[in-house]
């Protein structure tokens, strides 16, 4: 199991419109092979930062996701709104 962690900085006159995005999409992206959570978290300080959690089967899974249409479209759209880069994080789970 893959987790992929992706903070982001919206201007904050453009939340909004991101959450838009979010809402249209969210299900798109819960139904692409492989995934299998998608939930987005507001930072508790920093109203204008988002991170999206992700569950995914494997980094190949990921990857076919990050090079279909429905990526880049709903990256297109969200990267527009950014205040600053975003960062990425691909983890996976171990057990001790």
């Amino acid at each position: 199991m893959l987790i992929r962690i992706v903070r982001m900085t919206f201007q904050p006159e453009k939340t909004n419109e991101f959450l838009e995005i979010f809402r249209n999409s969210k299900d798109k992206i819960r139904a692409f092979e492989g995934c299998n959570h998608v939930e987005l978290l507001q930072d508790l300080n920093h109203p204008n930062i988002y991170s999206t959690y992700s569950l995914w089967d494997s980094e190949e899974h990921l990857n076919n996701y990050r090079d279909s249409k429905l990526f880049g479209q709903v990256w297109k759209a969200t990267k527009a709104l950014f205040a600053d880069k975003p960062q990425a994080w691909s983890n996976v789970q171990v057990d001790i």
